[in-house]
């Protein structure tokens, strides 16, 4: 089974291409336009063994927000098509990741049904020039068009950046586990029998 697909989205404020394998050794080649989502984005590829290409623009001169809820959608809708009938999966994952001083916590479920419950307080409305607020936008829609019910808790942390950082590894983390296929299970982990 290949779990490798190419997303493209257009429209009137952004563009974004992104190229994803599930199974991969954690590449990242990453292109956003917005540098700390590059940053981020790196760090979700490495530490999930995704291989991740990311190319985008958008109207970043009005602010960043429109690119970083795209970026959302189209990662969201990659790691959907990527696991196409989810046969096999593990389905749930979970990992609780330390950076310096900050902990974050992290629970999913590829469910079909979106989800997010995000507890993520910032002390200060900018990481560098990034405006903090939008990560939730990005993974909000992430959890929409993934069709994942996703937990973000942040536990304690004191470093802005650190936070955004344990974030993204615990993100993928749990989602390289979530993904994983295993040999026994035999069609989808469900008693539905559909996800």
């Amino acid at each position: 089974m290949i779990r490798k697909v190419r997303i493209e989205r257009k429209t009137t404020e952004t563009e974004v291409l992104i190229e994803l394998n599930l199974d991969g050794s954690g590449k990242g080649d990453i292109t956003s336009t917005i540098p700390f989502l590059d940053h981020m984005l790196n760090l979700f590829a490495k530490h999930g063994f995704f291989d991740l290409v990311v190319r985008s623009k958008g109207d970043t001169a009005i602010d960043d927000h429109h690119l970083a809820e795209d970026l959302g959608i189209c990662l969201g809708d990659a790691v959907k098509q990527a696991l196409g009938s989810k046969e096999g999966i593990a389905r749930y994952g979970s990992a609780l990741v330390p950076m310096d001083e900050s902990l974050c916590s992290v629970s999913m479920d590829i469910s079909g049904r979106p989800y997010l419950i995000y507890h993520v307080n910032f002390s200060r409305a900018k990481i560098g020039a990034f405006d903090s607020a939008l990560l939730k936008e990005f993974f909000k829609s992430f959890s929409d068009h993934s069709g994942i019910t996703l937990h973000i808790n942040l536990l304690y942390g004191k470093n802005n950046h650190h936070m955004a950082e344990a974030v993204f590894k615990a993100v993928a983390r749990a989602l390289a586990k979530a993904v994983t296929l295993h040999h026994r299970i035999e069609g989808v982990l469900s008693t539905k029998g559909s996800l």
